[in-house]
């Protein structure tokens, strides 16, 4: 468990927990989107409706086809130098960089070629193998859902 309870959600999966420290240091906007769409109930039954193998999952969009959000304002970009790599958690945008909103993503391996264009907002500390568990495809035939997302504080 991370030390810092604020900054830790806990996303639980069909296949189990996974824990994700936050990094308000990288990104304190997004940060505090994530929390407060968890504290909300927001996350909770919404699935992972793109899945690549080797890639990344995607979830966050309540409608499950990747074309929603919250009904929140978009999020300004804070891109950073923080590399993609196995476990980093990241936001989903469309071609314009301010357009974050709920959608996340959860590297399964390295994406480099993502770095500075797209929001790092934490890392995967605990349970990567029950992210690896979610179903593949795009969308999968049966998505993978988020049980529930809390901010470890909270719980």
């Amino acid at each position: 468990m991370a030390d810092d309870a604020e900054n830790t959600l806990i996303m639980t999966l069909e296949s189990g927990p996974v824990t994700i420290k936050l990094r308000p240091d990288l990104a304190p906007g997004h940060v505090e989107r994530i929390k407060e769409l968890a504290r909300e109930g927001f996350y909770d039954g919404v699935v992972f409706h793109r899945v690549i193998p080797g890639f990344m999952a995607q979830g966050g969009d309540p409608s499950g086809t990747g074309s929603g959000g919250s009904e929140k304002p978009n999020l300004k970009a804070e891109f950073s130098r923080e590399p993609h790599v196995r476990g980093v958690c990241s936001m989903a945008r469309t071609q314009n960089p301010n357009s974050a909103n709920s959608q996340f993503f959860i590297c399964f391996d390295d994406a480099t070629f993502l770095d500075g264009q797209y929001t790092v907002w934490g890392e995967v500390v605990e349970g990567m193998d029950n992210v690896d568990a979610l179903p593949k495809g795009e969308p999968p035939r049966a998505p993978g859902k988020i049980v529930s997302m809390k901010v470890a504080a909270d719980a």
